[in-house]
């Protein structure tokens, strides 16, 4: 499964009075894991950036004066995210925005949703965490992601940071599969899986001491309360 957090920083509110995109910021997951794999841009917008808007993520004019408009790199941002599942803090907003430089290149560009799926963290979250702040700082502190970094906002940082919430909110670790084996044992995809040779010795195993089990009886405790009891350890 191949999934993509993503963010974006703009010059404003509203794409329908003429505000455009000027950071994109995006990273990969398959399976639950983080690849190390992602998309980074600044985009010249060709018009001012509100003051507000500047407050926010400190991105100046100057600064995008000589970074490629959307257009030079609307192809590698769609081949990044086509097929996958788009992960989106206020999934709204980014999508209003991708699908307005989209039509502004022409509809042969279609929108953003005949490319890929989008989940909404900002409803999902809302779901989980009835009447509670659940903004992307808010869930950092709620599931203990460390947003110490974050100053200003900024859309790759953002799209790191919301990857890891994501994968705090939806079970925190990743349980193993082995789902996409064929027949010959190897995984489908471009990486393979790895058999220990049952010629070598015995892997020695080490057992939690009581510091590491009481830190993760805390962890699970954080989770429990985080999810409002929700949880399969406890059914």
């Amino acid at each position: 499964m191949r999934q993509i957090a993503l963010d974006t920083e703009t010059t404003g509110l509203e794409p329908r009075q003429g505000h455009r995109i000027i950071e994109i910021g995006a990273v990969e997951l398959v399976d639950r894991r983080l690849t190390g794999n992602h998309f980074h841009q600044y985009l010249q917008p060709d018009r001012e950036i509100d003051e507000g808007a500047l407050e926010v993520h400190g991105i100046t004019e100057a600064f995008l004066a000589e970074q490629p408009r959307f257009a030079d790199i609307a192809r590698a941002f769609l081949d990044f995210v086509d097929g996958a599942e788009l992960i989106i803090h206020n999934a709204p907003f980014d999508v209003g925005f991708i699908d307005h430089e989209l039509s502004l290149l022409g509809s042969e560009w279609g929108c953003l949703g005949d490319y890929c799926q989008v989940i909404d963290t900002l409803e999902m979250a809302r779901r989980l965490h009835p009447g509670q702040k659940n903004n992307l700082d808010a869930l950092c502190r709620r599931y203990q992601v460390d947003n110490s970094q974050r100053d200003l906002h900024g859309a790759l940082i953002d799209a790191e940071l919301l990857a890891e919430v994501y994968l705090m909110m939806t079970g925190g670790q990743v349980s193993l599969s082995l789902e996409g084996l064929d027949g010959a044992g190897e995984q489908s995809g471009s990486s393979q899986v790895r058999r220990v040779d049952a010629r070598r010795p015995a892997l020695a195993v080490r057992r939690a001491d009581a510091a590491e089990l009481a830190a993760h009886q805390q962890r699970l405790q954080a989770i429990a309360k985080a999810s409002g009891g929700k949880v399969l350890w406890r059914d």
